[in-house]
């Protein structure tokens, strides 16, 4: 069991540069509210429901963070501050990062398929402050759900989404983001919230500038590639 904690600790201490020593990352409200969960989660599945949300209640006076008792989480979950709500039936894969103010909403029942109406979080994702993921849908490992973005649509695997609605962004993983980045930015190791906008506007360009450079390349190989061939038939 002290293993176990000191592993989840420690992951924890992976993503966030501030602490200085493990049992300052215990005093955290995301760890307590993991713990008060895995509590609410074993009342919920016996079906004790009263209990389970009691408990339930008691962890978001404590803590403000909202996880219904019902919510499935895998391991070395972080929730970095507080204010975040889990609904009932998401599911949360291995070491997954919620900021501030992140929602795992829900849509109409009838959305879903067995009444499953919350997303499904692979491995890895990290969900920047204030985004909001909604409806029965697949986030999938290693996406990167940018500040204040709303999701209502499947997301493939290492993408990094922006903006209401959600839409990829065309940035390419480097060496240098290959490795957790704090709120899930894609260009640089070091990031500023209230400038998120204006870097992913600048990767974009980057990667379009790119483009562009390719195709100007390919249609003089093309022009090259057809003065030889009419000089051969001359």
């Amino acid at each position: 069991m002290p293993g176990r904690l000191f592993s989840y600790v420690d992951s924890i201490v992976a993503r966030d540069p501030s602490p200085r020593s493990r049992w300052e990352v215990l005093l955290y409200p995301g760890v307590w509210a993991i713990g008060f969960h895995k509590i609410a989660h074993r009342l919920f599945n016996a079906r004790l429901y009263f209990l389970a949300r009691l408990v339930n209640h008691f962890s978001r006076f404590m803590t403000a963070i909202d996880i219904h008792p019902g919510a499935k989480i895998g391991k070395n979950f972080f929730i970095d501050h507080g204010f975040v709500v889990i609904g009932e039936t998401a599911e949360i894969g291995d070491n997954v990062t919620m900021y501030q103010g992140s929602t795992l909403g829900g849509t109409n029942p009838t959305n879903g398929m067995g009444g499953k109406r919350h997303p499904t979080i692979g491995d890895d994702v990290i969900v920047s402050l204030g985004a909001a993921i909604l409806g029965p849908i697949m986030v999938g490992k290693g996406a990167r759900i940018g500040a204040n973005a709303v999701v209502t649509k499947e997301v493939p695997e290492g993408a990094t989404m922006v903006g209401i609605p959600a839409k990829p962004v065309p940035v390419e993983v480097k060496p240098e983001t290959v490795s957790f980045v704090p709120y899930g930015t894609p260009c640089s190791e070091r990031f500023d919230p209230a400038t998120q906008k204006l870097e992913l506007l600048q990767c974009e360009v980057q990667v379009l500038q790119k483009r562009l450079a390719e195709l100007l390349e390919e249609r003089e190989a093309a022009k090259a590639a057809a003065a030889a061939k009419g000089k051969k038939s001359a």
